[in-house]
């Protein structure tokens, strides 16, 4: 049996050229403590306090991984979602899902945010963890989890045309 490989611990504040403000970038190694609270980087934490406040939505939509929402962000997705008629079999999935691995929270004075039991057994989240910034929220991963994620769902020539096609 291999070891995994540890992910480097690199947070990065980015100003892209299509954002007007601070996005999250790169990851982070981090630990869940045995009552269920995700320590935060600084880095991390004082972007999200900084441009949208101390209010999350902790969630996720598959309950293979944590997504940490600013809530500012989290609350701009509902609106969205309100928008589509409420008949709509992927709406419903849709809220049923982050509904049901979904809570508010806040970060306490330590910098930690509590995951809900369920969705951190859902997603295999005990002692470290691999958290990734995509441009607006947190999604944090049981490192073995999202390496496997990584080898078994290779960046392939058909997604390098894709983005091209895209102009990325």
């Amino acid at each position: 049996m291999t070891t995994p490989t540890r992910l480097p611990t690199i947070p990065v504040v980015f100003y892209g050229p299509i954002w007007s403000h601070k996005v999250l970038r790169g990851n982070f190694s981090a630990r869940i403590d045995e009552k269920g609270r995700l320590k935060i980087p600084t880095a991390f934490r004082s972007l999200i306090e900084e441009t949208h406040g101390n209010s999350l939505f902790v969630t996720s939509l598959t309950g293979d991984s944590v997504l940490v929402y600013p809530m500012p962000i989290w609350i701009a997705v509902e609106e969205k979602i309100a928008r589509v008629p409420s008949t709509n079999p992927a709406r419903m999935r849709f809220l049923d899902r982050v509904n049901f691995f979904g809570q508010p929270a806040e970060f306490d004075r330590q910098g930690r945010v509590s995951v809900h039991p369920r969705l951190r057994a859902s997603a295999g989240l005990a002692g470290g963890v691999a958290g990734i910034g995509p441009p607006n929220h947190l999604a944090v991963w049981n490192n073995e989890r999202f390496l496997k994620r990584l080898e078994h769902d290779p960046f392939t020539e058909a997604d390098a045309r894709a983005l091209s096609e895209l102009g990325i």
